[in-house]
């Protein structure tokens, strides 16, 4: 069992930054691939962006490339998503999930997920 905890949303102006964390316990995530999702009211789940515990490396929807960065320290069993250039657009609740498969875009995919946090970005 793995369980993840997602800090660090909040409330920006346009233009600005956040960086989420997901911190894991129970497991390991050098052995999980991870991967951040997010969500708006009446909406489907949404991919962001993934990584790959081994071989298939990140992977990013067309509209976090550029703009987010998902990375993970092994040392504090943490990942995260760097996010930049933040458009209201990219107000949501956003999630970390995390599963032994490769990096899909679906969450289906996924077994493990976290409570979520919220992103606000005003105009």
């Amino acid at each position: 069992q793995v369980q993840l905890v997602e800090s660090g949303g909040g409330l920006v102006q346009a233009g600005g930054s956040l960086r989420l964390s997901c911190v894991a316990s129970g497991r390991t995530l050098t052995s999980y691939s991870v991967a951040w999702f997010r969500q708006t009211p009446g909406k489907e789940r949404e991919f962001v962006a993934g990584d790959s515990w081994v071989g298939g490396g990140t992977s990013y929807a067309d509209s976090a490339k550029g703009r987010f960065t998902i990375s993970r320290d092994n040392r504090k069993n943490t990942a995260y998503l760097e996010m930049n250039s933040l458009e209201p657009e990219d107000t949501a609740v956003y999630y970390c999930a995390a599963d032994r498969a490769l990096v899909q875009d679906i969450p289906t995919a996924y077994a493990y997920w976290g409570q979520g946090t919220q992103v606000t970005v005003s105009s």
